[in-house]
């Protein structure tokens, strides 16, 4: 068994440490095999798990001290990213944008720092993983960042039009009406971070435009941020389309998860590309896992069940 104390160097770091009625301390017990012990500003930690559960305590008073509030949701993600051997004060204090509620924009997992990065530095960015990795949310937020920052003037959000077991005919109206359905989540993520009247302005200036795949066709994008969701479904031609339509001062991120290609025939422009593009500079591939997963943990598992069920079928 395992013994371990830390000081805590502050009175004010220790409440924001300990949460309300030790819910912290609760959480962190909870989360490993030891048992811990609070006096005055030291915390004394016993049990198989002690120096993992330390960990967690230093870490979190890192982040406290650079201003951060802890919340029960970021000390669940902190424990979260040690048990992975990550370091949470170099992760949960990283922001890319803060809405217009006043609430920060920040990766929750190393996967999604990794992503943010790589955005950053890249032309092109192609982030690939399970639903719930914040693959087309993060991305939207840094659309966001660079237009604030004028790094470009205007952001496009585009999506492929496939029917996932639904015909589009059926819907009622003109084109845009049919596929707005698709377009949904894009616009949700904007309305979030910018908030709905500052979304219609851009809109009415054509600084933010919201397009199916199929409007891509002939355009050359310049000064743009470029987002195209859900490229799972595209067939090969239609990525080839949307990757050369890319011109000068631009950025494109192109987000999706192979294990839900709806494109009939199975025939998606998105498998199979890295090995294709592998060796272009300034294009990369961020591979985000169910580790990424920041929805209810139930999703986590759904999504570690379907990957166990695939690798099994494989293997048969």
């Amino acid at each position: 068994m395992a013994h371990v104390s830390i000081n805590v160097p502050d009175n004010q770091l220790m409440l924001g440490l300990l949460g309300e009625r030790d819910r912290h301390v609760q959480a962190i017990e909870n989360a490993f095999d030891t048992t811990v012990h609070i006096r005055g500003n030291e915390i004394s930690l016993d049990g198989q798990d002690a120096q993992q559960a330390a960990t967690v305590f230093e870490e979190l008073v890192l982040i406290l001290q650079q201003g951060q509030r802890l919340e029960p949701r970021a000390v669940s993600e902190a424990i979260s990213l040690v048990q992975a051997d990550e370091k949470p004060s170099a992760v949960l204090t990283g922001r890319v944008l803060t809405t217009y509620r006043g609430t920060p924009v920040r990766p929750r997992t190393a996967g999604q720092k990794r992503y943010i990065e790589t955005i950053a530095e890249n032309v092109l960015t192609f982030g690939v993983g399970p639903a719930g990795t914040g693959k087309s949310w993060l991305a939207v937020a840094c659309a966001v960042k660079a237009l604030q920052e004028r790094q470009v003037e205007r952001i496009l959000l585009t999506r492929p039009a496939v029917e996932a077991g639904e015909r589009l005919g059926y819907l009622p109206g003109d084109l845009m009406s049919k596929v707005d359905p698709y377009l949904r989540p894009l616009y949700d993520a904007l309305h979030d971070m910018l908030g709905p009247e500052a979304v219609a302005k851009l809109f009415e200036k054509n600084v933010v435009e919201v397009a199916p795949l199929a409007f891509m066709r002939g355009r050359t994008l310049n000064d743009s941020f470029i987002i195209l969701d859900e490229a799972q479904n595209t067939t090969p031609e239609q990525m080839m389309m949307f990757l050369t339509r890319i011109g000068f001062n631009s950025r494109a991120v192109i987000t999706g998860d192979v294990t839900q290609v709806d494109v009939q025939n199975g025939r998606s422009g998105l498998v199979g590309l890295e090995k294709i593009l592998k060796d272009i500079e300034g294009l990369s591939f961020v591979r985000l896992t169910s580790r990424d997963v920041v929805r209810h943990r139930i999703v986590q598992q759904i999504v570690d069940a379907y990957e166990r069920h695939q690798k099994k079928q494989q293997r048969r």
